[in-house]
């Protein structure tokens, strides 16, 4: 009986997930995607067909959030009328990031790319990564698509 009762007690105390919901101690909801935010700010905007532009991500973490080093990172990388460099990063791939406790802050990327085809482009950029605190670290997966037009 002692051994039941101190399980449930561990149990209860511990951060758990259920069915994608992320909760902390005390029951308290916490929502993961409140923690970051996803940005392609400093992307080309503009690109004559046949020449070099480069699209940015950022994820900008808040809250003494942080991206996890220990699980997956990626991001598959596709374009409409735009030719991506590389179609699949990595956290090395970061041209900047602050180290912080287990992890790192603010991650990002610039993916290079030939415009191919006149009119109105885009890269899309598929992430999935882990958003930690001290209380819970929950697996994240978002879509960022950037409009490139191309003359």
């Amino acid at each position: 009986m002692r051994f039941k009762l101190a399980a449930l007690a561990l149990f209860a105390a511990a951060p758990f997930t259920l069915a994608g919901a992320v909760f902390a101690q005390q029951g308290q909801e916490v929502n993961p995607a409140t923690l970051y935010e996803l940005t392609s700010a400093g992307s080309a905007q503009k690109v004559k067909a046949g020449d070099k532009g480069k699209v940015v991500v950022l994820l900008k973490t808040k809250s003494d959030s942080h991206v996890s080093t220990e699980a997956p990172f990626k991001i598959e990388v596709t374009g409409k009328g735009l030719k991506p460099e590389k179609d699949k990063l990595a956290l090395a791939d970061a041209v900047e990031k602050r180290t912080v406790p287990d992890g790192v802050a603010d991650p990002r990327f610039e993916i290079p790319f030939v415009a191919t085809s006149a009119g109105q482009g885009a890269l899309e950029a598929r992430l999935t990564f882990f958003i930690c605190t001290e209380k819970i670290c929950a697996r994240q997966q978002k879509t960022l698509s950037v409009p490139v037009l191309v003359e």
